[in-house]
């Protein structure tokens, strides 16, 4: 296949997987899954391949192709350290050519080793602003990352950087549809708990509220439990609902 057509076969095979994956964290593992098999062949390596993303007001997420891949992955949670890390971080290519003589991230590399590799390989790929993500290859074999290894994974991390762009961007508008619609919940719950106070109370919109609040601060808990709290009462024992605060 020459590098016109492969790279065409890598970005029509990397858009479908965003377009069949049904939602972030699906679309993680299936690249995990692709970028293994793929570098695996091109290179000749039986690799691993995990995946580290970071957004902006969201958890981090990861994924791995393997059990093993996912192992490194929560030792990297739990050590905060890792080439993927790096790589992540620097915004550039972190090789590791012997984990049993790297010194850099000594937890991260004893992990390595006990999952039966001992050559890493981290890449950064190229996001939204807010945004940032690395994928990691693994192989059981020393050096095993070349110069000319290298260049294939860059090459393909440049490709994969694109289309988790696309699937960052689907994520995000996800995201702001939940939020919205858990905005409105919230102030519909408010109204509704505002519009009972002002029955029970005989007071305006304005003093309601001003009493919900009032409540919810002296509970410390948000406005919007206090107000669906007070619903559940008003549903379950109607006439009998009279609200103390």
């Amino acid at each position: 296949m020459t590098g016109t057509r492969l790279g065409q076969y890598l970005a029509e095979r990397l858009q479908d997987l965003v377009l069949e994956s049904a939602d972030l964290q699906d679309f993680l593992q299936e690249l995990c899954q692709f970028s293994a098999g793929f570098i695996g062949k091109a290179t000749g390596l039986p690799v691993l391949c995990a995946v580290t993303l970071v957004r902006a007001r969201r958890p981090a997420a990861s994924a791995g192709s393997g059990p093993a891949a996912m192992l490194l992955g929560e030792v990297q949670r739990a050590t905060g350290e890792s080439p993927s890390l790096a790589a992540l971080e620097s915004g550039t290519t972190v090789s590791v050519p012997d984990a049993r003589t790297d010194t850099r991230w000594p937890r991260y590399s004893r992990a390595v080793m006990k999952t039966g590799q001992l050559s890493a390989l981290s890449l950064p790929l190229r996001l939204d602003p807010e945004a940032a993500a690395s994928v990691s290859f693994f192989a059981p074999e020393a050096g095993a990352f070349d110069d000319e290894a290298i260049v294939i994974c860059e090459a393909f991390a440049a490709r994969a950087g694109k289309a988790m762009r696309l699937a960052g961007r689907i994520a995000a508008s996800k995201d702001l549809n939940d939020d919205l619609l858990e905005a409105l919940k919230s102030r519909t719950s408010i109204n509704l708990a505002s519009g009972i106070v002002m029955g029970q109370s005989r007071c305006s919109q304005a003093e309601a509220f001003a009493i919900l609040s009032r409540v919810s601060s002296n509970r410390n808990v948000k406005l919007r439990v206090v107000a669906e709290d007070l619903l559940r009462r008003f549903d379950t024992k109607p006439g009998a609902a009279h609200f103390h605060g």
